[in-house]
């Protein structure tokens, strides 16, 4: 089968409250949805913008699909899938959620062809995933209120954003969470770079004295400051994970070799798509270090196929995927499906992603 099309598609969605982090806070989920057709069959993908983390715009993405990228895709043939991502990477620098988007409407196709699921196609490991729930950056009390909701709710698992204005105010955040809800959930803190070295290992160290119940802290220092990283990750038990610290197969390749985290964050935008991700993972793996998978704020589009990525593989053990919760109502029909913190998947080929909602239209149905 040969690519005969590729469209895009603005579409955004209301959040059901802010998001908010130490980088940004989002209000209105905004997502360029890329159609991919080969023949007569449909692939799907999504790019959410996110200036803040990969400097791409709704206006940057959709240039770089209809102008830069999908010029030299149309026409080749899908079996030579090996020669579309080579393309697909070196149709432009960086651009990595313009990629990722056409990406893993490439890889719906693939599967779609072969007959199976995509975490199928992609090797199958598991076929159920457990979701943390994110706590947005709030007051102390403000926090407290919506981790007791979403433990209330049946999640086990909350990611909790701090980094956002002193550390003390921090570590009162922090506390006032884990006060209100107990042993009842596993805490991941993420700083969103927005601590220094010292500030982490103080803040770390203190929470680890008085017993707070840490899964692991995500990208406490800025991104590029790797060897921060590894001082932090060398001077607490906590298991440190970098995140924005790892865009590449060439970051991971330099996060593992001084040991710099213990863990990776592997997210589709930032990695340019499935074709990377796997490549970072590998890498991971081969040092022996575990990887979580995680998204931007993303519709059950690009949570699907990073859903499906994530269960395919061994190595993958930790789950970030609570994005399509955080919307007001939801506008994909298929893909992976959500029983509180639980994700299952359908039996659909590819991602099972039928239609896509904009504004009050259905975008193709396959």
């Amino acid at each position: 089968m040969k690519i005969t099309n590729i469209e895009t598609f603005a579409v955004c969605a209301q959040l059901k409250k802010p998001f908010k982090t130490a980088l940004r806070t989002v209000t209105t989920a905004e997502s360029v949805i890329v159609k991919v057709t080969a023949e007569d069959v449909i692939g799907w993908g999504e790019a959410p913008p996110t200036v803040a983390i990969t400097g791409e715009s709704k206006e940057s993405v959709i240039s770089s699909i209809n102008n830069h990228i999908s010029p030299k895709l149309i026409g080749l043939e899908l079996s030579s899938y090996e020669t579309i991502f080579k393309v697909l990477h070196t149709s432009l620098v960086r651009n990595t959620s313009a990629k990722a988007a056409v990406d893993m409407a490439i890889y719906d196709l693939l599967a779609k062809q072969s007959n199976l699921p995509l975490y199928q196609y992609l090797g199958g490991f598991r076929d159920l995933l457990e979701t943390d729930y994110t706590v947005s950056v709030n007051s102390p009390e403000e926090m407290g209120d919506d981790a007791s909701q979403y433990v209330s709710e049946g999640f086990n698992i909350l990611k909790v954003k701090v980094g956002k204005d002193t550390i003390e105010r921090d570590l009162e955040r922090i506390k006032e969470v884990q006060n209100r809800t107990g042993n009842k959930a596993s805490i991941r803190l993420d700083a969103n770079q927005g601590w220094t070295a010292k500030e982490a290992i103080y803040a770390i160290t203190k929470l680890e004295q008085e017993g707070i119940n840490l899964d692991l802290v995500e990208q406490p220092v800025p991104a590029h400051d790797i060897e921060g990283l590894k001082r932090v990750t060398d001077s607490v038990n906590t298991p440190i994970m970098a995140d924005e610290s790892v865009f590449s197969a060439r970051d991971a390749l330099q996060v593992v070799s001084i040991r710099a985290a213990d863990l990776i964050n592997i997210k589709l935008m930032k990695a340019g798509g499935i074709h990377q991700a796997l490549k970072i993972n590998a890498i991971a793996e081969s040092a022996g270090i575990e990887c979580m998978v995680g998204s931007m704020i993303e519709s059950k589009l690009g949570i699907t196929a990073a859903a499906h990525f994530a269960a395919s593989q061994k190595n993958i053990t930790r789950f970030d995927f609570d994005a399509p919760l955080m919307f007001k109502e939801e506008n994909v029909d298929g893909g992976v499906a959500y029983n509180k913190s639980m994700i299952t998947f359908n039996s659909y080929t590819g991602l099972g992603i039928h239609s896509v909602k904009q504004g009050g239209l259905q975008i193709g149905i396959n």
